[in-house]
């Protein structure tokens, strides 16, 4: 261990920008991971740690190869992101990744403006348990290293390709079919159930805000649907990517 830290410190000062903005953890190209079982997935998924942070009582993750700062009691408590922070905080560099790393995959996920950090989580999390090769995130969409999207996604970010801030125009770098879900018909086109579609073959399945839906400006080829009874127009945009990548994944004989 070092020093003890105050709030004042300017590690500590860092370590609030880049919990609180998105514009800090791009500018500086790291963000935040709270709890030492996040921290642990971090370093098993082979990401460089910059540095760990821990609260009095708290212990580092070993083999993180960086530098441990040891905070002055209740430091923690005001920099955290949550009411109950965890002992443990690190610093972890971001990769630098683009949609041409994609090439040759079979499954990918698009996010089109999915705003809400719980959803684009448990997108990731459902991601990496059917074996999505990766998850693109088109502008407008939250940031993928939010701490809340950090937390929600359960270590599934460290295991799973994310590609943030993709123009549409660069969707075409995917060199996928592009499968969208509607919850309604629409004028002209045809529109399928997930269980009757064949998704077996190499595909992109874009995923539309609830609020939004797809952006009519993507060349969706073909669309499915998830038939449901109920009073709800729609399913969450999370749980609807884990019905359809599932069924991708029984249909490949994964599941």
């Amino acid at each position: 261990m070092t020093w003890q830290l105050g709030f004042k410190d300017p590690n500590v000062q860092r370590l609030r920008r880049l919990l609180g903005r998105r514009s800090a953890r791009w500018d500086e190209g790291a963000f935040v991971v709270e709890g030492s079982a996040l921290v642990e997935e971090a370093v098993a998924g082979g990401w460089q740690i910059e540095a760990q942070f821990v609260a009095p009582g708290g212990e580092p993750v070993r083999d993180g190869g960086s530098t441990v700062y040891e905070l002055a009691p209740h430091v923690m408590e005001r920099v955290a992101s949550t009411e109950s922070p965890q002992p443990l905080m690190a610093v972890v560099r971001m990769r630098e990744a683009s949609v041409g790393s994609l090439a040759g995959s079979s499954l990918v996920v698009v996010c089109d403006r999915i705003a809400d950090p719980g959803n684009l989580g448990t997108i990731l999390r459902s991601s990496e348990a059917a074996g999505v090769d990766g998850v693109v995130l088109v502008t407008g969409s939250v940031d993928p290293f939010n701490p809340k999207v950090v937390r929600a996604s359960a270590g599934a970010l460290f295991h799973v390709p994310v590609i943030g801030d993709v123009s549409l125009p660069e969707l075409r770098g995917l060199s996928l079919p592009l499968i969208g879900t509607t919850s309604h018909a629409r004028d002209g086109v045809a529109v399928q159930p997930y269980t009757a579609a064949d998704l077996t073959g190499p595909f992109a399945l874009v995923m539309g805000s609830e609020a939004h839906g797809v952006d009519d400006q993507i060349p969706i080829d073909s669309w499915l649907t998830i038939p449901h009874v109920g009073r709800s127009e729609s399913l969450n945009v999370a749980m609807a990517t884990t019905v359809v990548v599932f069924e991708a994944a029984r249909q490949r004989g994964r599941g």
